[in-house]
């Protein structure tokens, strides 16, 4: 094999509309694997710039345009502008027959594609199961990482083999269950980032001036014992939740309370009420699934429960401080905004 990639045979021109953070990565790492890129499409001055950064050379095009010179179009749009975009390229008799189509939504699978399909589009779904920069950084974070690939039997070695260039983990996704490995990823990672906030808000509120540097080595350590836990797992095994710690797995229902109690106290005096709403609702579930998986003894368990019914979830957190929303600005005229989100995307 040719060591230079641009040299390989099937080499596919790749157009890549929306240059976010998601589009403009991976189009970079497409071009690595020595598929040229044809044409990128950008709105706002920091996709373009992002453009300039990690395709350079590439033209910055319409949309339409981006489509009918390549062929392998990749679609790294957000979620909601994805199927009237595939929608709207029909209507205009933008696809071509044998295009490679691959979208990188997390939320759908090939179904989304259907308009380009009829074309006689060949539709993949490949949604990279990480967040992104946007920057050069991304590139060396692509390796080894999971991507589910959900296409049509035929062609599924093909999204397949797209992934494994570019240094990915193919993991095959069934088409009906994209909402639910995408609310996975979505719950792990978003949900992650909102817990620490509140615990480095609860620090801070105790006097800690860095909470992050306090919080590093004990979260670090916890979700590496988690992660460990749920790939030795198995079917049957307990998984995750094997490596709780703290009061829940001790069943200390004294010291539950005592957080209840100042938490609560803080949530008032600063306006946080999410904060000991979101402690009771992860305290009942860890008891939940330290019960289940034999952790902790059912009296011990109740006892915890018994500590946690102190905290009223408040429906109404939104209407206590109104932050308002922008008002949504013209689309942008050489196409839809970027997906500059993930994981998972964002966008997961």
């Amino acid at each position: 094999m040719s060591a230079d990639p641009a040299s390989r045979p099937g080499r596919l021109g790749v157009g890549v509309v929306g240059a976010g953070r998601v589009g403009a990565v991976l189009g970079s790492a497409l071009r690595g694997a020595g598929h040229p890129v044809v044409g990128v499409s950008a709105v706002s001055a920091e996709s373009r710039e992002r453009a300039s950064t990690l395709l350079p050379g590439v033209p910055v095009l319409e949309v339409p345009e981006v489509v009918r010179r390549a062929e392998l179009v990749l679609l790294a749009v957000p979620d909601d502008a994805l199927a009237p975009l595939v929608r709207g390229l029909a209507d205009t008799g933008a696809w071509q027959a044998g295009q490679i189509v691959a979208h990188t939504s997390g939320r759908f699978g090939t179904a989304v594609l259907d308009p380009a399909r009829a074309a006689g589009v060949i539709p993949l779904a490949l949604h990279p199961a990480m967040t992104f920069t946007g920057t050069s950084l991304d590139l060396s974070r692509l390796v080894g990482c999971a991507f589910a690939v959900t296409a049509p039997g035929p062609v599924l070695p093909i999204g397949q083999a797209l992934v494994v260039e570019i240094g990915g983990e193919p993991v095959v996704v069934a088409e009906d269950r994209r909402p639910l490995y995408h609310a996975g990823l979505a719950h792990g990672a978003n949900h992650l980032v909102v817990l620490v906030a509140q615990a480095a808000q609860a620090l801070r509120a105790a006097g800690v001036e860095e909470p992050g540097r306090v919080l590093r080595p004990l979260l670090e350590a916890a979700l590496d014992g988690a992660l460990r836990a749920e790939d030795a797992a198995g079917d049957d095994g307990p998984g995750a939740i094997s490596a709780l710690t703290g009061p829940v797995r001790r069943g200390d229902a004294g010291t539950v309370a005592d957080h209840v109690a100042v938490l609560a106290a803080m949530g008032t005096a600063s306006g946080a009420v999410d904060v000991p709403t979101g402690y009771g609702a992860l305290s009942r579930a860890a008891t939940a699934r330290a019960l289940s998986a034999g952790l902790i003894r059912a009296d011990a368990a109740q006892h915890v429960l018994d500590a946690l019914a102190g905290i009223i979830t408040t429906p109404s957190v939104l209407q206590q401080e109104d932050h308002g929303t922008p008002p949504a600005g013209p689309p942008g005229q050489d196409g839809p905004a970027e997906d500059d989100g993930n994981p998972s995307q964002e966008d997961s």
